[in-house]
């Protein structure tokens, strides 16, 4: 008879060895999967760049979320108070209402017939029955009015509540974008520290060296006139207003007058000159005179880039301009080719 034995369970130990061992390949492979080469210092600058043209992309939505949220509030603002000096005027008619109520309960508690009977002055009685007629049709005026006062307030509270619904979605767009460039930022900067010291500064250089050349060329095209003929007196002045400002850093959502993101040194610099443009780089493109060709620019244009126009900036002459670039730089020059142009306008 064959014999029927259990087969033997391999032991505590033995259990352990081997899980420990599964683990130990699981965690090589884990640190060879991770262990992939180290991105070289141009290929983080590309990453970082792509990641800052996201982040400007971003800021210029979060600033129109911004702009649509100060339009709501000043409209909340306006209606509320109409509102609240409305309910005031309905009050005013209340009282009044109120008082010829009074009058006609003092003098009309009795039947008019005995109150001819028993006055001593027919005359007077019917001077006074006429005035009761008279506050009786103030009455009908009065309730008329307030009934028409109550429904046109019941309109603007309505319309106060939808605005104010319109406002936390506003506010609630406003935080989403903020937190959107936030992350891109944050991102960029994450990817700058997995650069050395060294690879960093060499970033900065190089950076600096572009920046240095584009200065040079805004100059020698300020030296030229006929290069350097601005677009108009206004345009003139509100490009000097940016040239102040050069070296002062970006900052997403900031218009001024120390800080800047790129569509509020532009808006800011005209403000200089006493002229108001739109808030956003879209909306500003929508302005002035449109020009297509980068030859028939002139200093002081407006110039858009990115095919959703997420990016404003000066034109400075000899293919140049002056803008404010992204986080981590300041108000510069720099090239007209380092972005990819759309069009100028001319305001």
């Amino acid at each position: 008879m064959a014999s029927h034995r259990r087969p033997k369970q391999p032991s505590r130990a033995r259990v352990t060895v081997l899980t420990a061992t599964a683990a130990a390949a699981v965690a090589l492979t884990s640190q060879s999967a991770q262990a992939d080469p180290k991105p070289s210092k141009s290929e983080v600058k590309a990453k970082v760049d792509k990641l800052y043209e996201e982040a400007g992309k971003a800021t210029e939505k979060f600033n129109g979320a911004k702009e649509q949220q100060g339009k709501l509030q000043k409209q909340v603002d306006t209606i509320q108070d109409r509102v609240a000096r409305g309910q005031d005027g309905l009050n005013e008619l209340r009282d009044s209402l109120g008082s010829v109520a009074s009058a006609q309960y003092r003098s009309g508690g009795m039947d008019p017939s005995m109150q001819l009977f028993l006055s001593s002055d027919p005359d007077d009685y019917l001077e006074q029955a006429s005035a009761l007629d008279q506050l009786g049709a103030k009455q009908s005026e009065a309730i008329a009015e307030i009934r028409a006062k109550q429904r046109a307030l019941a309109q603007q509270r309505e319309e106060a509540q939808e605005k104010l619904g319109d406002l936390a979605d506003s506010r609630a767009e406003l935080g989403a974008k903020k937190r959107e460039v936030q992350s891109k930022l944050s991102a960029a900067q994450k990817l700058l520290n997995s650069l050395s010291a060294q690879e960093r500064a060499e970033l900065r250089q190089e950076e600096q060296k572009r920046a240095d050349r584009a200065t040079e060329r805004a100059e020698l095209a300020a030296d030229k006139a006929d290069k350097a003929e601005p677009a108009s007196g206004r345009a003139s002045s509100a490009y000097s207003a940016g040239q102040s400002k050069i070296g002062k850093p970006y900052v997403y959502g900031a218009s001024g007058p120390d800080s800047f993101d790129c569509s509020g040194f532009t808006s800011w610099s005209f403000a200089q000159a006493g002229i108001s443009i739109p808030r956003t780089s879209q909306a500003q493109a929508a302005i002035g005179t449109r020009i297509t060709s980068q030859s028939d620019l002139k200093v002081g244009d407006l110039v858009f880039f990115y095919s959703d126009l997420h990016h404003v900036g000066f034109y400075a002459g000899n293919g140049q301009i002056l803008h404010s670039p992204r986080t981590g730089a300041v108000v510069r020059y720099e090239s007209i080719d380092n972005m990819p142009y759309q069009f100028g306008v001319r305001v």
